[in-house]
C-alpha cells in the first residue's frame, strides 16, 4: 500500500510540474478566449495570436528542461524498484555477488547451472580453489585493484574455459561481483585453426622436401644419368601435382566458409547430376577395375540446392569409392525418396564393397586431414580434405551425411537432402 501511495504522489508531482512549465502557453490561451468573447473584434484575434507566439517562444527551454527532468524522474523511479537479484538474473553469463569476507551473497541461474552446489553463505575461497581465482579474490578484497580479470578453467562436470572479471559494486556497499565469460568455443576454434595450419604446413612440407632432394640429386650425382633424371622428374611432377590438389582443396574450403548461405529458388535434378558425375569418373573406374551400377528411382528427383556444389559432393564420394573400394570390383549408386526422419527428402547412397572402415574411425572421418590409412591415402593421391568439403557443402544445403561400414564388407555413404 505504501508503494502505491508513493507512486501516485510521484505521478501527481510530475503532472503539476508539467503544468507549471507550460504556464505561459496556458495563460495565453485563456487571454485569447476571453478577449474574443468580450470584444469580438478582429484586432483582438491578432492580439491573441501575438500572445501565443510569445508564449511559444518562451516554451522550448522550459519543455526541454522538463523533458530532461521527467526522464530523470522516470529513470530514478524505475531503478528504485529494481533489486540486485533482478539485475543479476538479466545477465546471461554466470554471475556471483559476494561480500568482503568472500562469502556468496547471491548467484544467478546461469551460475547455478554452470557450477552447481553453490548457495548464499558459501565461501568463494572454498568453492574456487584454483590459484588464479584465489589471487583474483585477494586482489579485489584487499583494495589493490578496483577490478581485475583472470583466465580460469572449470574441470567438472565438463571442462569449460572462462574469462573471469571481478569488481566492486558501487561505492561503500562492501559488495563485489564475479562475472564468468565462457571462452570454451573460442578456445576450441583457436585450437582447430592451429591444428589446421600445422596439418596444412606438414602436408605441403613433405612434397617440397622431396622435390628439393631430387633437385640436389639432379644437380649432383645424377647430372649425367638420363635414366635417373627421367625417373626423378616424374616423381617431382607427381609431388607438384599433389601440392596443387592440396591448394585447390584449401581454396575450396575457404570459398565455402566465405559464403555460408544458398540463394533460394534454385532446383537441382539429382538424376542428371549423378549421371554427369558417373560419366566424368568413368575413366578412373575403368583404370581401377571398378564397375559403377545405377539404381535410380523413377519419377522426378529434384531438390533445392546448387548444382556445382552437389556435383562436387557426389564426385568426392564416388571417387573415394572407386579408389578405396577397388578390391570390391563394383560401386552401387542409389537415389530414392525417403520419408524417414523429421522431414521427407531424397537419399543418395554410394556403396562400395571394399575393405570397409573400422568403426572407431567413422566419427572422425570428416575432420580435416584425418586419414584412416595414411599411406594408402597418399598413394591414392588424397589430400585429406575431400570429406571436409563434403560436410561443409551439405551443411549449406541443410543436408546430412551418414556413414555405415563393416570391415571386410565395404562402406556406404548416404546423403539425405530435404525435398523442399
Amino acid at each position: 500500500m505504501a508503494d502505491i501511495g508513493t507512486e501516485q504522489r510521484s505521478k501527481a508531482q510530475a503532472v503539476a510540474s508539467r503544468l507549471w512549465n507550460s504556464r505561459w502557453l496556458v495563460a495565453a490561451g485563456i487571454v485569447a478566449v476571453l478577449a474574443v468573447y468580450v470584444f469580438a473584434a478582429g484586432y483582438v484575434v491578432l492580439l491573441a495570436c501575438a500572445a501565443l507566439l510569445i508564449a511559444a517562444a518562451m516554451l522550448p527551454a522550459g519543455v526541454a528542461r522538463q523533458s530532461a527532468e521527467d526522464a530523470a524522474a522516470i529513470e530514478a523511479s524505475g531503478l528504485q524498484h529494481l533489486s540486485g537479484e533482478y539485475l543479476a538474473a538479466a545477465v546471461a553469463d554466470p554471475l556471483i555477488i559476494f561480500d568482503r569476507t568472500a562469502t556468496i551473497v547471491h548467484a544467478n541461474a546461469a551460475a547455478f547451472a554452470a557450477f552447481g552446489g553453490i548457495a548464499p553463505g558459501m565461501s568463494l575461497s572454498l568453492k574456487f580453489r584454483a590459484p588464479e581465482m584465489q589471487a583474483l579474490l585477494d586482489s579485489i578484497l584487499s583494495g589493490a585493484a578496483a577490478s581485475d580479470v583472470v583466465d580460469y578453467t572449470e574441470k567438472l562436470p565438463v571442462e569449460r574455459a572462462y574469462r573471469v572479471s571481478a569488481s566492486s559494486v558501487g561505492h561503500g556497499t562492501d559488495l563485489y561481483v564475479l562475472v564468468f565469460k565462457d571462452q570454451s568455443e573460442a578456445r576450441r576454434i583457436d585450437r582447430m585453426r592451429a591444428d589446421f595450419i600445422a596439418n596444412a604446413s606438414h602436408e605441403l612440407r613433405t612434397p617440397l622436401a622431396s622435390i628439393s632432394g631430387f633437385i640436389e640429386t639432379l644437380r649432383g650425382p645424377a647430372r649425367n644419368d638420363p635414366a635417373a633424371r627421367e625417373q626423378f622428374l616424374q616423381i617431382m611432377q607427381n609431388q607438384t601435382g599433389r601440392m596443387a590438389r592440396l591448394i585447390d582443396d584449401l581454396l575450396s574450403l575457404s570459398r565455402l566458409e566465405m559464403k555460408p548461405y544458398l540463394k533460394p529458388g534454385t532446383e537441382v535434378d539429382l538424376r542428371q547430376t549423378l549421371d554427369s558425375v558417373i560419366d566424368s569418373l568413368g575413366p578412373l573406374a575403368r583404370e581401377n577395375g571398378v564397375a559403377i551400377e545405377r539404381d535410380f528411382e523413377e519419377g522426378p528427383l529434384d531438390v533445392p540446392g546448387d548444382r556445382d556444389e552437389l556435383f562436387q559432393v557426389f564426385e568426392n564420394l564416388l571417387e573415394n569409392a572407386c579408389k578405396y573400394g577397388q578390391s570390391g570390383g563394383r560401386v552401387v549408386v542409389t537415389i530414392a525418396h525417403s520419408d524417414d526422419g523429421p522431414e521427407p527428402g531424397i537419399d543418395v547412397t554410394i556403396r562400395d564393397f571394399g575393405p570397409g572402415i573400422p568403426e572407431e574411425h567413422i566419427p572422425r572421418i570428416t575432420e580435416r586431414f584425418y586419414r584412416v590409412d595414411v599411406e594408402n591415402s597418399r598413394t591414392q593421391k588424397g589430400t585429406g580434405l575431400g570429406l571436409s568439403i563434403v560436410k561443409h557443402i551439405l551443411t549449406r544445403h541443410n543436408a546430412r551425411l551418414s556413414i555405415k561400414s563393416e570391415v571386410g564388407k565395404g562402406a556406404a555413404f548416404s546423403v539425405h537432402l530435404p525435398a523442399h
